[in-house]
């Protein structure tokens, strides 16, 4: 016995040195990408003919250059723009490359410390899932998931495949993707992210006369004198070619009128019956067209003599927003009603389709012409202006859907995992808290606890991926000493709610909760422990005075880490493998051979030293422990008896976590209520059994 205590302390003293040597020779021989945004050069190496960067920027973003020279849109990367934090909490870097309509032409990534992906699933399916949003438009409204049942008839959302096991990181890209692209589309690019397009609302019904229409500008109107034309020509050649204008200079020239026709109410209110039966067929035959009323009640007319119907008007123009208008004639023969004024009057028709917006202000220009000269005279124009806008209460908007927040997609995504998460939670933390001393002397109280850690390795773990790791708390240390958003924690539901149970439970238990009943590895070693006994193998029990050294082992390993969040931020991806969470849960031990033999090389050595990576390693068991100074009650029954001299409950404890003196080391206990079975049992507890002869100790 004496040669294994010998033994045991020279392989533990082994362990130790190598688990430390490792960590450091990990962090400082791997590197991760850097943060450093690109230069010309780097940025370069994203641009495929027949694109080249042009001028770089304010914000960092560089003009996109088509081989004619032209801007064709945008190259920027997404870190200096929209910073969101990852799941490590460093950003995910893409390079975005933009059109001047908002079409994503190239995506890439430019860097990324998402564990994942970084040494789990490897780049490929990340690569993969940014490269689906090549084509899109940023106004289309796009989403991670797939679309259930019948929802995606007729949706106008744009689903986009994630990547399973990793959730939480795409959606983080997704997010970052979206913010930097909309916020150069709102500075650099007119007309993205402009409201959603109006149509007539059939159904709204308001009697009208066109008193009020004038009244409320409903129908727009430009008078233009003689003299305003002499004006508008005076000093060219063309000054005097047009006789009428200086015999009559303050007679009307033009006097415009406009009305959208599209809204009933309006139509009902200017034209003729018959006239009016002729719109209702051209709407039917054209519902995207809006009909646009065009009036000059003066002597310019609206279109030339060679003017052919159905054509574009030669003398009419339209603009929004810096952009032309297609207009068209209508060809339909109207008839206005009584009192309404105008010699020329005709229906025009644009395309809404095309972005025509009638509540928005847009403007209608008449040219007028004057011809210099008998023979091939010279023409020169003047075009006078009229801007126009039709109130929005006769028209409604196909919205597009509100983009749901982030974390209820990923809430939605996983309703069903989290209702029986919530529910197995929900009768466990009960059943420890209220049950604790019959759940303990339960007959089959083995059994009970073994299924319960079988269902967190299988339903927690593999299925729900919600192994809870250094690299959340980690990350959410870097954001808070940056200053960045903890908002990445909400992308992972599953694993929030966990985390949220076991902070609560810090009160109840200490650590004991999660890495007694919730740790998906950590059930994985309680079972290879059993299975060491079933076959045999020598027990070690680590002796008490390494044990109090190599206890806070794990503790060196947490403030390892947490420096090199100041001191080497790129190295903290590969330093967190000290933890194998990734492996045995996330990857199912489908990784690189290092990473498996590292992993597997734990859970055998758990078959003879009991839970040795929990108790002695573990950089989240150090963050739970400390997490255990909120404990408010000392929640494991104790006689005075207990240590002195009853040291049975010590010697049954296989995490060394009772104190010689019969005290409870809570920041080393993991809550497996082996004492409380023995406490409270009076054929194992030794002042029971006493007492039950009628003897004391």
């Amino acid at each position: 016995m004496e040669e294994i205590k010998q033994g045991t302390g020279n392989f533990v003293r082994a362990l130790a040195r190598l688990v430390v040597c490792a960590v450091v020779a990990v962090a400082f021989a791997v590197s991760s990408g850097s943060a450093l945004e690109l230069d010309r050069e780097g940025a370069s190496q994203y641009i495929q003919p027949p694109y080249q960067l042009g001028e770089l920027l304010d914000g960092g973003i560089y003009e996109l250059i088509n081989l004619d020279g032209r801007v064709a849109g945008y190259a920027f990367e997404t870190q200096p723009l929209a910073p969101l934090p990852g799941f490590s909490g460093a950003p995910i870097n893409l390079f975005v490359i933009l059109t001047l309509e908002g079409r994503l032409i190239d995506v890439d990534i430019v860097s990324h410390n998402e564990p994942i992906f970084v040494s789990g699933l490897g780049e490929a399916p990340f690569q993969d899932f940014i490269a689906q949003y090549k084509g899109y438009s940023i106004t289309d409204s796009l989403v991670i998931g797939v679309p259930y049942g019948d929802q995606g008839s007729g949706s106008s959302l744009v689903y986009l495949d994630g990547v399973t096991k990793a959730t939480a990181s795409v959606r983080i890209a997704h997010e970052t993707l979206l913010a930097a692209a909309l916020k150069v589309a709102r500075e650099k690019i007119e007309g993205i992210g402009g409201r959603a397009a109006a149509e007539p609302n059939l159904e709204y019904a308001e009697a009208l006369t066109w008193e009020q229409l004038v009244e409320e500008g409903i129908a727009g109107r430009r008078v233009v004198t003689n003299r305003e034309v002499d004006d508008a020509f005076a000093e060219t050649i063309w000054a005097d070619d047009d006789p009428i204008a200086k015999d009559e200079p303050d007679a009307v020239y033009l006097d415009l009128w406009v009305v959208d026709l599209g809204p009933p109410s309006v139509a009902e209110a200017i034209l003729e019956p018959d006239s009016l039966r002729q719109l209702r067929n051209f709407r039917e035959l054209s519902p995207e067209d809006e009909p646009i009323l065009v009036i000059d009640a003066g002597r310019h007319g609206l279109v030339t003599e060679d003017f052919v119907r159905n054509t574009s008007p030669d003398l009419i123009t339209a603009s929004q927003d810096g952009l032309p208008i297609s207009l068209r004639d209508a060809d339909l023969d109207i008839e206005l009603r009584e009192g309404i004024p105008g010699e020329y009057a005709m229906i025009l028709r644009t395309d809404r389709r095309l972005g025509f917006d009638p509540t928005s202000e847009w403007s209608l220009s008449v040219r007028a012409v004057r011809e210099h000269g008998s023979f091939r005279p010279e023409i020169g124009t003047v075009d006078f202006a009229l801007a126009h806008k039709t109130d929005e209460r006769f028209f409604i908007r196909d919205e597009p859907p509100k983009p749901v927040p982030v974390w209820r997609q990923a809430m939605d995504a996983r309703s069903g995992d989290l209702v029986v998460l919530a529910g197995g939670l929900a009768m466990l933390v009960p059943l420890l808290l209220l049950g604790q001393s019959r759940l303990a002397g339960f007959r089959y109280y083995t059994g009970f606890r073994l299924a319960v850690l079988a269902g967190v390795i299988g339903f927690v773990g593999w299925w729900g991926q919600g192994q809870l790791s250094i690299a959340t708390v980690l990350g959410v240390v870097r954001g808070l000493f940056e200053g960045q958003s903890l908002a990445f924690l909400l992308y992972d539901p599953f694993s929030l709610l966990i985390w949220g149970v076991v902070v609560l439970t810090f009160i109840l238990w200490g650590r004991g909760f999660f890495c007694g009943w919730m740790c998906p590895f950590g059930a994985m070693q309680e079972f290879m422990h059993h299975a060491g006994r079933l076959l045999r193998l020598p027990q070690i029990r680590i002796p008490d005075r390494i044990d109090r050294w190599l206890v806070k082992l794990k503790y060196v390993v947490l403030a390892s880490l947490i420096a090199l969040i100041f001191v080497a931020p790129a190295y903290l991806d590969a330093a967190i493998e000290v933890e194998p969470f990734k492996t045995a849960v996330t990857t199912f031990f489908v990784r690189e051979w290092y990473f498996v033999a590292y992993c597997v090389g734990l859970l055998l050595l758990s078959m003879v030293v009991f839970k040795g990576f929990c108790r002695y390693v573990c950089p989240l068991g150090a963050v739970m422990a400390i997490g255990g100074f909120l404990r408010l009650r000392n929640w494991i029954p104790r006689r005075d008896v207990c240590g002195s001299p009853c040291q049975l409950c010590r010697v049954k404890c296989n995490y060394n976590a009772i104190k010689p003196a019969g005290g409870i080391r809570y920041d080393e206990c993991f809550q497996c209520l082996d004492c409380v079975t023995i406490h409270d049992d009076d054929t194992q507890c030794v002042p029971l059994v006493l007492a039950k002869r009628g003897r004391q100790l």
